[in-house]
């Protein structure tokens, strides 16, 4: 551990190259899928999204994905074109809109899913458990600054 205390920038860049690769490669692998359908990564990342946080609204999904409202909306549209997703306006404050996927977009979600965890699972399934463990606490890390 006392040879992290020493990291160099060449390293840091190394890192930074690595998990570039990792997302690449991670966001790739479902692509044919989202072909099919004409989507891409903007689309599967809002499919993420809705599927792990049901019902998000507008609003959270602009939090979450840190995009502008009409980049969002061009995305939205897609899915409610393709039929993927709902919209249901929030009983508490109708100006909010709650946003599911129905029975398509969720077959799409899983076999999204299902392409990419063949790539996690591998890597997760050929470390020791302490590997993983501080992996995820170094993502966590990275991710909240």
């Amino acid at each position: 551990m006392k040879e992290l205390l020493y990291l160099k920038d060449e390293q840091i860049k190394d890192l930074i190259e690595q998990l570039f690769y990792a997302y690449r490669e991670t966001f790739a692998d479902p692509k044919k899928i989202l072909k099919k359908h004409s989507f891409g990564i903007a689309h599967q990342k809002v499919i993420h999204l809705i599927e792990r946080h049901e019902g998000i609204t507008v609003s959270g999904l602009l939090r979450k994905l840190k995009i502008t409202k009409q980049s969002l909306n061009r995305v939205l549209k897609d899915l409610i074109i393709n039929k993927k997703i709902i919209t249901k306006k929030s009983e508490v404050d109708s100006r909010h809109k709650h946003i599911l996927l129905n029975e398509s977009g969720k077959k799409l979600s899983n076999e999204i899913f299902i392409e990419q965890k063949k790539r996690i699972y591998h890597a997760l399934k050929n470390s020791n458990s302490e590997a993983v463990i501080k992996f995820k606490e170094v993502l966590e890390k990275i991710i909240n600054g």
